[in-house]
């Protein structure tokens, strides 16, 4: 009997695929092969689809969204695949299947896994899911400056990599807070581009202010001056008006605050920095820092020890696990649900992100990492092996001190107390009533 015909629609640009070593038929057939493992010599940021037959492959770096739904057609399934929900719902309704649209039946491919479908009607087989990246745990000895210079390392590897793929008289924009992540990311770039013989005067780190400001700018200040770096240094200032957490519900398509919140400063700082700069294209940031190193107040998830936490691998870059009750299908779960909170902003207004962070080389050093052994069961000790790690990375690859700040997220950093509780003083269920209400006359 003939087989019905499945169609695929693939909305994620072409231009979109930023791929350091292979090209985007090589990196296919890698998705498409029965070891996944190759995927993980894709290098870059990529978010693609491989078909074979009624056999389709997914795969995304840990960087970006990568999203499908599958419509029922009278010839067969129909698969829809974007970055955005929004996408995949303007999709719909141009086929005239709007009313089988609903945000809750989109899918997230999680990241370091190969998703696997079947079109072969209904009712559809769930998918499959095989691991391409399982870096094994808590392999290093614990000593700090080997550590430091391992992590340091592979984030400058990673930097080199990324610049010699970059056009070399291009400007380079870091969002810049002075804290750690940012703050190694600014140094290890300048390091890099002297190493390559490139002027880092084609840097320039911005630090966003909103209204009377936060501390961050204060302290971009304080770290320019004590690494020798004041002429990179530019403040960002914008009026509260300008950080609007319902807009980013709407950019990011999610609404956990804390993401929320990061992405309505990140969507003030890029908007302003594209009103100064109109040409300006690319971005670097350090998100996925705080992940690697288990940087989070565990103390603020009544879900999570100390034990959760050291003991299961990856956890803030992945959750709980595809596997989990509490995975989600729509969003994915950690890092693999909140890369939104960065790439849909930077989309948005025209920039070319990038964190070295989210590498896998990065991952896997941060993952041989004996957290258990170090923190010995002590939340301070576990939160100040950050500063221990990039502090004596950095200065052993660089030669700068690297200035240590106590921790503050993006947003708080940015906006001032009495901003931010005016601007992010927000409910989960508000926000998730927006991003319902944003999709409204969905069935």
């Amino acid at each position: 009997m003939e087989r019905p015909v499945a169609r695929v629609l693939d909305l994620v640009p072409a231009s979109s695929q930023q791929l350091l070593n292979v090209s985007v038929e090589e990196a296919r057939a890698r998705i498409l092969a029965a070891d996944p493992e190759g995927v993980l010599g894709i290098h870059g940021s990529f978010a693609l689809i491989a078909r074979d037959g009624e056999r389709v492959c997914l795969a995304r770096s840990l960087d970006r969204p990568l999203r499908y739904f599958l419509a029922k057609e009278p010839a067969g399934p129909m698969l829809v695949v974007a970055e955005r929900i929004d996408q995949i719902r303007e999709a719909l309704a141009a086929e005239g299947y709007d009313d089988q649209f609903h945000p809750s039946y989109t899918r997230m491919v999680p990241a370091h896994h190969v998703v696997t479908l079947q079109l072969i009607g209904c009712p559809d087989p769930n998918p499959t899911y095989r691991r391409f990246f399982a870096p094994p745990r808590g392999t290093m000895p614990a000593d700090l400056d080997l550590i430091g210079e391992r992590y340091v390392g592979a984030l400058c590897d990673e930097l080199r990599a990324w610049v010699e793929a970059v056009p070399e008289r291009e400007p380079i924009g870091v969002a810049f807070s002075g804290g750690l992540d940012s703050g190694s990311v600014l140094v290890c770039l300048e390091h890099v581009l002297r190493e390559a013989g490139q002027s880092p005067a084609r840097l320039k780190a911005f630090t966003l202010e909103v209204g009377d400001g936060g501390d961050d700018a204060r302290q971009a200040r304080e770290f320019l001056r004590a690494t020798g770096l004041e002429m990179l240094g530019e403040t960002v200032a914008v009026a509260p008006e300008a950080v609007d957490p319902f807009e980013a519900v709407e950019v990011i398509e999610d609404y956990k605050p804390l993401d929320v919140e990061c992405a309505a400063a990140s969507l003030a700082l890029l908007r302003a920095v594209r009103e100064r700069y109109p040409d300006w294209r690319l971005m670097i940031d350090g998100d996925g820092g705080d992940e690697n190193l288990k940087d989070y107040p565990i103390e603020e998830n009544r879900e999570l020890t100390i034990r959760s936490v050291v003991g299961n691998s990856m956890l803030y870059q992945e959750g709980w696990g595809v596997d989990a009750i509490k995975h989600s299908l729509t969003h994915s779960g950690g890092y693999s649900r909140g890369c939104v909170r960065t790439y849909a902003p930077a989309v948005r207004y025209g920039f070319q992100g990038f964190s070295p962070f989210t590498r896998p080389r990065v991952v896997e050093v941060a993952e041989a990492i004996p957290f258990d052994e170090l923190a010995d069961g002590s939340h301070e000790r576990l939160y100040a092996l950050k500063g221990e790690v990039l502090g004596r990375g950095v200065e052993a690859l660089t030669g700068r001190k690297l200035p240590i700040f106590p921790k503050r997220r993006f947003q708080d950093g940015a906006v001032a107390g009495a901003v931010a509780a005016e601007r992010f003083g927000h409910p989960e269920l508000r926000y998730r009533a927006h991003f319902l209400s944003h999709f409204a006359g969905a069935s």
